[in-house]
């Protein structure tokens, strides 16, 4: 079962996570948005309602670019990178993005910090894809020396924006849900991702 097959309950029956509700960024303040931002989303989202790709393409990767920007440039951002990690648990296949702590190389290095994964309607259908994604980065880090105490992870249609925690085999579920017509919002909770 390659990672868009899974459930979030077969996710937490064959990974062994229990998912919960919570808050993964107390006192969370939207940042102030990049004018080339603002203007990137602006033209890119009349185009985004077509496809995943497009989504990715011209919505989530400019806010990441602007996560990066304001890490002051120590995330790297890998598009469409394997993460094959556990076959025989099904930990394997390609994710949207993912964002180490690392230099930009054309090759996965640890830290994993976070996964996202682009949905063109529905964040619910994506939560086990994004929960076994998020289960193989910390696999990952583990394996390389460098675990983190959280794996960050979110499902986003381009409009609405679930973000994740994995810590240990906690998977919490932030509430409240963030949405695009408060970027500074969806950008501050990938900052504070980035930053632990």
């Amino acid at each position: 079962m390659p990672y868009p097959d899974f459930t979030l309950e077969s996710a937490e029956t064959t990974l062994g996570v229990a998912c919960r509700p919570g808050d993964l960024f107390p006192g969370l303040a939207a940042v102030a948005v990049p004018g080339w931002l603002a203007d990137a989303l602006g033209r890119g989202m009349r185009l985004a309602l077509v496809s995943e790709k497009a989504r990715s393409e011209f919505i989530v990767a400019p806010i990441l670019l602007a996560v990066r920007e304001a890490a002051g440039d120590r995330v790297a951002i890998l598009s469409g990178q394997r993460l094959d990690v556990d076959a025989a648990r099904s930990l394997s296949g390609e994710c949207d993005f993912l964002l180490a702590r690392s230099e930009p190389v054309p090759r996965l290095r640890a830290p994993l910090m976070a996964v996202v994964e682009a949905k063109k309607n529905d964040i619910e259908g994506g939560l086990g894809q994004c929960v076994a994604q998020m289960v193989a980065a910390q696999l990952y880090n583990e394996r390389a020396g460098e675990p983190l105490p959280t794996v960050y992870g979110c499902v986003t249609t381009g409009e609405g924006w679930q973000f994740l925690g994995l810590t240990g085999t906690a998977v919490t579920l932030h509430r409240p849900r963030l949405y695009i017509d408060d970027v500074g919002a969806v950008v501050a909770a990938f900052g504070r991702a980035v930053a632990e």
